[in-house]
């Protein structure tokens, strides 16, 4: 029987999996991924990156491969009556901090194949085609029986298996799921159609909210029809379609993929177990597709978890900071079921029927939420809060924004002004400053909104610590 050694063992090879394993090769640590697929998703499933999960790219050096590939959108639109009744987008253009306001169309198979071939180019590819039989929590970390006989021993296990987690089952997770008994088709394909296309979310109203236009990349198109009950054909859908976007019509000349679900919602009642083992994306929380938060939740999930593992690995944290893994993340999954679950019954139930409106309506108020961007780990005050990112120049070079000076795999310290950080500096951080004034080397910005304060960015660039500068 085949041992190996590993400082994380990840249980899952979808996104959030994969993430987890990219995240932990730049900090250094040793990772083993496997997952019962033959290889990472062709079609389907997610369909947006928000603006956060976009700020987070940048940092983990994964920002300028994907934006190419997608479609910006940040326009949500009502469609009534064989006409547009109303247009905004307010909640983006008002962000503060944030370079790309809106929603990066993107496809999650465009994710997870850039992970897999980084991996696999980092000579640390996912184990495909391979279950794992059995988890044991030992003295010394986790030992794990894989389906190939293979026993891996690790410091550390992440089950980021999906909503039928088997390793929240094996530990024996409370996972209670409430099931609002509304059921969707999903249809992303290649449209003919006479109606005036244009880049935005178009919500419909007919009798009630049931059909939701997304664009998408390249040439396709999707389509969210709610359908209410468990058997339907794909013709009962598409009449749907046709019936809310009347006078105009569509037809599909290609489908790429075509399915139904039902939504269910719910969160594990606790995201470890025995300090040890950590859940993340949807093996912890699952809820309605509405509003686009399931991937940058999990995306979310696993820059908190990663730096947090590496940091008590190489002995520069204590085991206690793990723990704050659940207490940030689990109250973020709370408020995204609570946001979703809003959106998506409100398609359904509406007491002046007006539901096109009220979803719009539901989007505005939960944008913080939906963008991404209102996440913070603390109830106020700057530290807890994310970093705002911002146009900064290094002598007389062209711009640069404050994100790109950031690195996953340590804490930054930024001091903006002439002065020393009133905090203690980790050994390893990298510190960075920035004057408030134009100057022929360094880093200077005219337009910092942190102005003579020095602060401690936290890998996943949420502000740990701050305090005025001296000197």
């Amino acid at each position: 029987m085949k041992t190996r050694s590993a400082d994380l063992l990840i249980v899952g090879a979808g996104p959030v999996g994969l993430l987890c394993a990219y995240l932990a090769h730049r900090c250094g640590l040793r990772a083993v991924v496997v997952d019962k697929s033959e290889g990472p998703l062709e079609v389907g499933r997610a369909d947006a990156l928000n603006a956060r999960t976009l700020q987070l790219l940048e940092v983990a050096g994964l920002f300028d491969e994907l934006y190419p590939l997608g479609k910006p959108c940040n326009t949500s639109s009502v469609w009534a009556d064989g006409k547009f009744v109303s247009r905004q987008s307010a909640w983006w253009d008002e962000l503060e901090g944030c370079l790309h306001k809106h929603f990066l169309m993107l496809g999650q198979s465009h994710f997870e194949k850039l992970l897999d071939e980084k991996l696999r180019t980092a000579g640390v590819p996912a184990r495909r085609s391979t279950s794992v039989e059995r988890i044991e929590v030992t003295e010394r970390g986790c030992l794990t029986l894989l389906s190939d006989g293979t026993r891996v021993e690790s410091s550390y296990v992440i089950g980021a298996d999906g909503s039928h987690s088997f390793v929240r089952g094996h530990f024996e997770i409370p996972f209670e799921i409430v099931r609002p008994e509304i059921v969707w088709a999903v249809i992303d394909g290649v449209i003919e159609t006479d109606f005036p296309k244009v880049p935005e979310i178009i919500v419909c109203q007919a009798e009630t909210s049931d059909v939701a236009w997304i664009p998408r990349e390249g040439k396709i198109d999707r389509f969210y029809v709610r359908m209410d009950k468990p058997e339907f054909t794909f013709e009962e859908a598409l009449a749907k379609i046709n019936r809310a976007l009347r006078p105009h019509s569509v037809k599909f000349r290609e489908i790429e993929w075509y399915s139904r679900f039902s939504v269910k919602e719910s969160v594990a009642e606790r995201f470890s177990a025995h300090d040890r083992v950590f859940l993340a994306g949807d093996a912890c929380h699952i809820h309605s597709v509405n509003g686009g938060q399931g991937l940058n939740t999990g995306i979310s999930d696993a820059f908190n978890l990663v730096w947090k593992l590496d940091r008590v690995l190489k002995s520069a944290a204590s085991p206690a900071l793990l723990r704050t893994y659940e207490s940030e993340r689990k109250p973020v999954a709370e408020s995204v079921i609570a946001a979703s679950g809003e959106l998506v019954r409100s398609t359904k139930f509406s007491a002046t029927g007006t539901h096109a409106r009220d979803y719009v309506e539901i989007v505005r108020k939960r944008a913080g939420n939906i963008t991404g961007m209102g996440i913070r780990y603390g109830e106020s005050g700057l530290a807890g809060s994310r970093l705002f990112d911002f146009e900064v120049r290094e002598g007389t070079k062209a711009p640069t924004r404050l994100y790109s000076l950031l690195d996953y795999a340590r804490f930054t310290v930024l001091v903006f002004g002439e002065g020393e950080p009133d905090f203690d500096v980790p050994a390893d951080a990298k510190v960075v400053r920035v004057s408030a004034k134009e100057r022929p080397d360094g880093y200077w910005s005219e337009r910092s909104p942190y102005a003579n304060r020095a602060i401690l960015v936290r890998p996943d660039s949420y502000i740990e610590t701050v305090s005025e500068v001296r000197g």
